[in-house]
């Protein structure tokens, strides 16, 4: 398939992800974002749990807040080189059409119970302290695509506050959505919670994209 760019031109990426299918749509002209149930299979959701915890450590943030609760999971950068990593990679690429090129390292997080990531955008503010040190050779970040690799005994959920969409976890299922308005600003809607997880351990990949090409 043709690759669409960086989706700071939103409609092609969503023209693309409409028509693979099984994709439901929020109903919401405040955010641009999709779900789609088993979009992984339960074996490379299995492979890539393996793979986040040769490398997990623990999250950190841009823009430091004074809040040592607010990111409490720990991350960690996959492997572009390894099978499974690439396998997914262009699963991912397929599915939205947004161009590897633009696409930064495929990360993994893990949460375990009480640990969480209190509410805040994947954008990275323009007038935050580390704008220029994240931003200055890629640009910001245009889409996200997440993928829930297992399901925990108890929360973990992931709630977009400003649109009122609560996303339980569930084996294999995506969700992904625009970080930017129609008119390609950068959307404060997208705001959204990593809530804590209450049994059990929780564990996600997460794909971003920026304006121009990483690295």
């Amino acid at each position: 398939m043709t690759s669409l760019g960086s989706g700071l031109d939103a409609g092609p990426i969503v023209d693309r992800i409409l028509a693979q299918g099984q994709v439901q749509r929020l109903p919401s002209p405040k955010l641009t974002l999709f779900v789609r149930r088993g979009f992984l299979s339960p074996d490379l959701c299995s492979a890539l749990i393996e793979r986040i915890d040769r490398v997990r450590r623990p999250s950190t943030i841009a823009d430091a807040n004074g809040d040592a609760g607010y990111r409490t999971s720990e991350t960690g950068d996959l492997d572009a080189a390894d099978p499974v990593v690439a396998a997914v990679e262009a699963t991912i690429a397929g599915f939205t059409g947004l161009d590897p090129a633009h696409g930064e390292p495929l990360q993994g997080q893990r949460y375990a119970v009480g640990q969480e990531f209190k509410g805040h955008t994947d954008y990275f503010e323009p007038n935050g302290v580390d704008y220029d040190r994240y931003c200055s050779v890629a640009g910001n970040r245009t889409w996200t695509v997440m993928v829930y690799l297992n399901e925990p005994g108890a929360g973990g959920a992931t709630r977009f506050k400003a649109v009122d969409k609560t996303i339980q976890p569930e084996t294999g299922k995506l969700v992904a959505w625009n970080n930017r308005r129609d008119d390609g600003s950068l959307n404060p809607a997208t705001i959204h919670h990593g809530m804590k997880v209450r049994e059990g351990v929780k564990y996600v990949i997460t794909k971003w994209y920026r304006e121009r090409a990483w690295g």
